[in-house]
């Protein structure tokens, strides 16, 4: 179905009002769950001084008037997280935010414009601990769903079966033979060694790629068609030059505390054990909008109260997770605009 054409048919409502209740059980169930572990529902501004900075994502601008009439650039955000740790410097514990969120340039059967990411927060608990809720919110939405498989494009998964765990240098030795962490010394990617390996493993690329983008095609290639697959994987410990704003694994300078989950081939979620050197947070966000800038032209702002905030901030851990999406897998929906209430209208060709 394409967005151009009205969703508030009756015919059309028809069709997706099944997968429409079926959200608001999983919603309702993933609530409940939280409250039994303590956890405070928040609800966090959506315009903000900075999207994120993230180098592929792009934003939705706006601006700021004031009642003389005075502008001040602001951005839909992209993600809750800034926000939701500046609660966890203000001094909570357990949270959790069902975030509408914005991203440009983004549409397809995964994607949209307007979604809502599922975001939660733990202060003193080591990031394997959201592998643990992760489990418990696929059974939890299968329960709602009223389902004992999630299904999407012929791939399946149990969701009542404990997610296999991976590490992402296991995975590339797995599936494409190479010695990933072999390429990564002090945080930094090798790129030649990596390209190396790369061309030994057919895998093509090209003259201008940079370690980051080698990394992402062999993960595209040769791992993320097994991920997900019968059961859910978590794919952990992703290499340092990857770690966006997650913690090195203690002792190590190769990988960081990040995870990714995995389910029926559709990534779902990204996990962080949270950073919280305000340094080293700022060398990365300038690292990242330099790439931005390079490969796209553009360029965000660094939000400073964020800074300020992460200084004040307790060791704690994360998870992003796609609810649309989560929805489609425990319902079989194929496009997440099924799953959405009121999707956005599309760019008429």
């Amino acid at each position: 179905m394409r967005e151009t054409t009205p969703f508030w048919l009756p015919g059309l409502h028809a069709a997706r009002r099944p997968y429409l209740l079926a959200r608001n059980r999983i919603a309702a169930a993933v609530r409940g769950w939280f409250a039994a572990q303590d956890f405070v529902e928040v609800e966090t501004a959506t315009v903000q001084v900075s999207p994120g900075n993230e180098t592929h994502l792009h934003a939705f601008a706006t601006d700021l008037i004031g009642p003389g009439g005075e502008r001040r650039p602001l951005y839909l955000r992209t993600s809750p997280e800034f926000a939701c740790k500046k609660l966890l410097a203000a001094g909570e514990t357990r949270i959790f935010d069902f975030a509408r969120v914005f991203r440009n340039r983004e549409r397809g059967a995964l994607h949209h414009p307007e979604f809502t990411m599922l975001e939660w927060y733990r202060t003193d608990a080591p990031y394997e601990a959201l592998m643990d809720d992760c489990a418990a919110l696929l059974r939890e939405a299968a329960k709602a769903a009223g389902t004992t498989q999630f299904t999407f494009r012929g791939n399946s998964i149990d969701p009542f079966d404990e997610p296999e765990r991976v590490t992402v240098a296991e995975a590339f030795m797995r599936r494409a033979g190479i010695d990933l962490l072999a390429t990564v010394r002090g945080g930094e990617g090798d790129r030649d060694a990596l390209a190396a390996a790369a061309t030994s493993a057919s895998v093509s690329i090209a003259a201008d790629d940079t370690w980051g983008d080698i990394f992402s095609r062999i993960l595209a290639e040769r791992v993320d068609p097994h991920l997900g697959l019968g059961r859910a994987t978590i794919l952990s410990e992703y290499p340092l030059p990857l770690a966006a704003l997650a913690r090195a694994k203690p002792g190590s300078d190769q990988v960081a505390e990040r995870f990714e989950l995995y389910a029926c081939g559709v990534e779902l979620g990204n996990a962080f054990g949270e950073l919280t050197d305000v340094g080293e947070q700022r060398a990365r966000f300038a690292a990242a909008m330099a790439e931005k800038e390079r490969l796209h032209g553009e360029r965000y702002p660094v939000d400073e109260d964020f800074l300020a905030a992460l200084a004040e901030m307790p060791q704690a851990c994360g998870i992003a997770l796609g609810f649309d999406r989560l929805v489609m897998l425990a319902t079989g929906a194929q496009r997440i605009d099924q799953v959405i209430w009121t999707p956005v209208v599309d760019i008429e060709d």
